[in-house]
C-alpha cells in the first residue's frame, strides 16, 4: 500500500483496518483468533499475547482502527457499551465527583446513580447548557466530566470545546460518548476531550448482531490505564464479536451516507405533519444547538425524535400499525427502529428525573435504517392515518 493512515480519510482508514495484516499466509482480510491462551516462547518469556482477556490479535485490530479514526493513542474494546462506561469509572476513587448530563442515556444514569449510592464516587446530574449550574458544579472540584452530544433521546447539543476548556481549568478529565455521531461526524479529541467512548453495538458495527463498546484514550498514559483496568476487571470483548464489529466498521462511511439521506427525507415529512407536536434534530435551524452542531460536527446525525400529538393509546396504535419500523431498543443498524424512551431506554430513570430531562410520555425516538426512504415515509403515513381512524371510531362509540 502506498498511502498511510495519516494521509487517508476516515472512510479509507475504516475500510483498510486489518487488511493485509496476516503475516502467515497473506490473507487479505485478517483471520479470527479464537484461542483463549498462547504459549510462552520459553521459561519466563511471554510472547506478545499470553491470555486473551489481556490481549487478542483480532480485538487489537479493532482497537487500533478505532483509535486511528478518533485520533487517540490507544483503545480498549469492551464486551458492551455499558462496560465501556463502567471502565471509565475505574479511573475514579471514593469521594471523586462526576458531572454528568441531566438527560444522559438511561443506562448510564442508572449505572452512575447506583455506583454513587454505593460510595464508589459522587455524582451530580447537571444541565450542561446552564452556565450557572455548571459554575456551581465545578466549584466542587470534579474529577470527571461526562458529555453526551447529541443527547439521547432529545438530541440536545453541548459545546465540547467550551466544556473541555472549563473542565481542564479545574484539572478535570473529559469523557465524551460519541456513539450517536461516530468519528465520521465528530472528533471529540480535536475539541479537547481526554477520553472517547462508544457503544460499538450501534453504528460502528451497524448490523444489530453484536453488542460491544470501546474506550479510547487521548494520551498513551490514559490508554495504558484503561487497558490495565479492562484486564483487571475482565470486561474485554470476545474475539468473535471483535471480528464481526471490525467487518461492520469497514462499511461505516457508506452506510452513514444512506442513513443520512433517509434522515433528511423523513425529517422533512415529520416537520410538516399536523399530528406531530415537536421534532428534535440538530439540523433544524430553530434547534437551540444548531449553530454549535454546525461548528463541531461534520454531519447532523441520523437519529430523530418527535412528540406525537396524542395520548398513550395513540402511541400504541401508531406503533402497532408500523410495518417498516421495528419496536426495539438500540439504534444504528441497517434496519429502521422506533422506540418509546419513557417505557424503554429511559425506564431506569425515575419519573421525576425523566420530567427534569424533558422526556415526555408522547416522545418517540426513530433510528433510520438504510431502506428506501419512500417506503419508510409511506409506512409512517399509514400509521398516522390509522391513529386518526381509531380516534374517529372511538368518538362514534
Amino acid at each position: 500500500m502506498t498511502t498511510t493512515k495519516e494521509t487517508c480519510s476516515a472512510s479509507t482508514v475504516a475500510v483498510k483496518a486489518g487488511i493485509e495484516a496476516d503475516k502467515a499466509y497473506g490473507a487479505v482480510t485478517p483471520p479470527l483468533y479464537l484461542s483463549s491462551n498462547y504459549t510462552f516462547s520459553d521459561f519466563a518469556e511471554p510472547r506478545q499475547y499470553d491470555y486473551s482477556r489481556s490481549g487478542n490479535p483480532t480485538r487489537d485490530l479493532l482497537a487500533d482502527a478505532l483509535s486511528d479514526l478518533e485520533g487517540g493513542s490507544g483503545a480498549v474494546i469492551t464486551s458492551t457499551g455499558m462496560s465501556a462506561v463502567l471502565l471509565v469509572t475505574q479511573l475514579l476513587k471514593a469521594g471523586d465527583l462526576v458531572i454528568a448530563p441531566h438527560d444522559c442515556y438511561g443506562g448510564t444514569y442508572r449505572l452512575f446513580r447506583n455506583l454513587a449510592d454505593k460510595g464508589h464516587f459522587r455524582i451530580l446530574f447537571v444541565d450542561q447548557n446552564d452556565p450557572i449550574a455548571l459554575q456551581d458544579a465545578f466549584s466542587h472540584n470534579p474529577k470527571l466530566l461526562w458529555i453526551e452530544t447529541p443527547s439521547n433521546p432529545l438530541l440536545r447539543i453541548v459545546d465540547i470545546q467550551k466544556l473541555s476548556t472549563l473542565a481542564h481549568q479545574h484539572h478535570c478529565l473529559v469523557a465524551v460518548d460519541n456513539t450517536f455521531l461516530t468519528p465520521i461526524y465528530q472528533k471529540p479529541f480535536e475539541l479537547g476531550a481526554d477520553i472517547v467512548v462508544h457503544s460499538t453495538t450501534k453504528y460502528i458495527n451497524g448490523h444489530s448482531d453484536v453488542v460491544g463498546g470501546a474506550v479510547i484514550g487521548k494520551t498513551e498514559e490514559l490508554a495504558e490505564q484503561l487497558k490495565w483496568w479492562a484486564n483487571c476487571v475482565g470486561i474485554t470483548a470476545s474475539p468473535f464479536d471483535s471480528f464481526l464489529t471490525l467487518r461492520g466498521l469497514r462499511t461505516l462511511s457508506a452506510r452513514l451516507k444512506q442513513h443520512e439521506i433517509n434522515t433528511k427525507d423523513v425529517l422533512e415529512y415529520l416537520l410538516q405533519h399536523s399530528q406531530v407536536d415537536k421534532v428534535y434534530h440538530p439540523s433544524i435551524e430553530q434547534h437551540p444547538g444548531h449553530l454549535i452542531a454546525k461548528h463541531q460536527q461534520s454531519g447532523f446525525g441520523i437519529m430523530i425524535s418527535f412528540e406525537l400529538a396524542g395520548d398513550e393509546l395513540d402511541i400504541k396504535n401508531f406503533i402497532r400499525s408500523l410495518n417498516q419500523f421495528s419496536l426495539a431498543e438500540s439504534l444504528g443498524g441497517v434496519e429502521s427502529l422506533i422506540c418509546h424512551p419513557a417505557s424503554m431506554t429511559h425506564a431506569a430513570m425515575d419519573p421525576e428525573a425523566r420530567q427534569t430531562a424533558g422526556i415526555k410520555s408522547n416522545l418517540l425516538r426513530v433510528s433510520l435504517g438504510i431502506e428506501d426512504s419512500g417506503d419508510l415515509i409511506s409506512d409512517l403515513d399509514r400509521a398516522f392515518q390509522y391513529v386518526n381512524q381509531c380516534r374517529i371510531t372511538q368518538q362514534a362509540v
